[in-house]
Parts: structure tokens; sequence; C-alpha cells
């Protein structure tokens, strides 16, 4: 996820951050001397409106040194340009005097396609713009319990369909809104229960009560709806609160959704559902893409006699002795149709699962022993 995230900063922001002979800011792997010395290697494949393209490049903490591009319309490989040590080599099929121009103004520690699509050339948009709108992070960063400032972005409560999934998901949730409040010291000391922070004591003496909109959420009790705040709710209901309105964004946009621990707080069958999304034409007509990690196993087992996810839709993440990261499909083992994966892989079967021994056991026990003898 951290270098996909890396990637696109570079192709957005190169321009802007990269100095005239500054050098890259880069993260090398650490727990190799040797790797300092090694370029990095980013590459990405890409269906785009029913046409292929590969778009990759490798740097130093100098300079990019390899930077290319192709697409393969009608299934055939046509370059729109290669780099390599500073010289660019456009396609037979681009306007060579316009993209040297390019060349001429893009640094060496700042990416062509960047300067080129920003420049106006046509075939470099495709693949620039699926970058700048077309790939998401969802990163989980649920506000604080002071609510939201008038006129700031707050949840996405007008999603279309949120609704829908917030009752589904058998929360009890009935109804959301927003409200406006006066924030004096009465309505802090019940925010914070009691117990109001010195921050907020000193604001509120410096600039008086201020007003902010709070979100709420209704749920089902028994006398009728009951308006709940943010800082009350489950860490269940607030991951699905902060992720839903992205899934359901990207789904009714198009594009490609990136979630890190997308089971982080939430009962697997539910995290089974919001994948399901993605993989009925009905819910996803415009062909999103979702892709995420999770240390649920769950998620290779069935629901209702059919696999959650197919065997080449499953990834394998397993590290060496020296910490180097290996990445494997699920297809690569053949499993046959019906196999239980859930259980293989907790048996082993697939690997990328931790060997974990008997030393923090014995460690604990050791240590209870000596505390014993010391009294």
């Amino acid at each position: 996820m951290g270098a996909l995230g890396y990637m696109a900063g570079m192709v957005l922001n190169s321009h802007r951050d990269a100095e005239p002979g500054g050098g890259i800011a880069r993260s090398a792997f650490r727990l190799d001397d040797s790797a300092a010395g090694e370029p990095s290697w980013y590459v990405v494949d890409l269906s785009l409106d029913g046409v292929r393209y590969t778009y990759g490049f490798s740097i130093d903490d100098e300079r990019v040194l390899d930077e290319w591009l192709y697409s393969y319309p009608l299934g055939k490989k046509r370059k729109i340009f290669e780099r390599y040590e500073g010289e660019v080599n456009p396609g037979d099929t681009q306007a060579r005097r316009e993209l040297e121009l390019v060349e001429n103004i893009t640094e060496s520690n700042v990416l062509f396609l960047t300067m080129a699509a920003r420049s106006k050339q046509q075939d470099f948009r495709p693949v620039y713009d699926w970058f700048a709108t077309g790939l998401k992070f969802s990163e989980g960063r649920m506000r604080s319990p002071l609510g939201i400032a008038p006129g700031t972005p707050g949840p996405a409560w007008d999603t279309p369909g949120l609704l829908a999934l917030l009752r589904s998901a058998d929360l009890g949730i009935e109804a959301y809104g927003t409200e406006r409040q006066v924030l004096d010291e009465d309505a802090l000391r019940r925010l914070y229960g009691g117990r109001v922070p010195q921050r907020e004591l000193a604001r509120l003496a410096e600039r008086g009560p201020r007003e902010t909109v709070r979100p709420w959420i209704g749920h089902r009790g028994r006398t009728g709806v009951v308006r709940m705040e943010l800082h009350e709710e489950s860490a269940g209901t607030k991951a699905l609160l902060e992720q839903a309105p992205r899934f359901l964004s990207v789904l009714r946009r198009g594009g490609t959704l990136v979630v890190d621990e997308i089971d982080s707080s939430l009962h697997p069958l539910l995290t089974t559902q919001l994948i399901r999304l993605f993989q009925e034409p009905e819910t996803n007509p415009r062909g999103a893409q979702l892709v995420f990690t999770s240390h649920d196993a769950s998620l290779l087992g069935r629901v209702d006699g059919e696999d959650i996810l197919k065997r080449d839709q499953v990834w394998f993440v397993e590290k060496d002795q020296y910490g180097e990261t290996r990445l494997f499909a699920l297809s690569e083992f053949k499993p046959r149709a019906g196999e239980n994966h859930e259980r293989r892989y907790l048996g082993g079967s697939y690997g990328g699962v931790p060997f974990i021994d008997e030393s923090l056991a014995k460690a604990l026990a050791t240590r209870g022993e000596q505390n014993g003898a010391a009294t």
C-alpha cells in the first residue's frame, strides 16, 4: 500500500516537491545495507476504458533512472515514450517537437509523465488521470468529538445509498444527520463526560463559545429513534461510518479504492458484504476495483456456498528470515474447485503464515519464576 501511495505521490507532485538538483526523497530497504545503493522500481499495469497500459519508473536518491509508458490498443504493444539515462525517446506516433519541449523543462528528479500530462499531451492523460482521480486511498480518520466547523467538509452524509447500507449492517441505525451546536462550558462538559481538556477551557476563555456542526446517528430504541453522537459509537460503527461513503463513491464513479486492513473493527460478515458490492455488476456497473489487505482468514472461505474471493483475486505476502517480502498468488497452487482455502491457509499449505514459537510463553514463565524467587 505504501509503495502505491508513494508512486501516486511521485506522479502527481514530483514537479512541485523536487528542487532542481535536490535529489529524490525515497525509503530504501532498511534491512540490507547494499539496498541503499540500488534503484527502487515502481510499475503499474492498468486497464483504462478497455485499453491496457503499462507505466513504470526506477529512481535512486538523485534522479529518475528509467521511465516508460506503453499502451496496448487492439492487444498490440505501442510505445508512448521511454526514458533512459536522462534521454527521452518518444513513440513513433508522438509529436516529437512538443515532447522535446517537455523534455527540456523536465528536471532529472521529476517524472516525464507528470510534465507531459500537465502539458496537455493527450496520450499521457489516461494514466496520469487514473493516479489523479481514479485511485483512492481509504485512511480511517474519524473526526474529534467537537464535530466540524461550519462550512468545512464533514462525513459524507449525502452519499447516495449510505443509509440503506447502514440499515443493512444490522447496527440498529435508522437515520443520521447534522445539527448546529453552540459549544459553551456546559456543552463541553457533557461532551467530555465532565472533564474538559485544559486546552478547550483555555480556548473558551480566550475566544468565547463557538458554533460547530455536529453529526448525529439515530439508533432504533424502545420508544423510537434515539440520537447519538459519533464519540458514543463503537469502534466498529465508527469504522463503517468512515469507510462506507468511500466504498459507495468509488462504486458510483468507478476507479480503484485501496484499503489497508479492511477488516479492522468490522464483523467478518459485514466485510464480506462490502467486498460483494464490488463483485456484482448490479452494484458495480462501472467496474470499480477494490484492493485491500487483511489478516482475516475467513475471507478465504465461502458464504452461501460461494467463495468470498475467487482464487485469482487472492495474493499472499510472506517475509523471509532477512525481512524481505515476497508476493505470490493463490492460483499458483492450482487449488481444486470447492477446496477449503481458509483451512489450507491456516494449516500452512500456501505459506504466508507467521511462525509463532513458544519463546514468549517461556520468557513470561521464567520471569514469573524469577520474580517469585526475588520475593
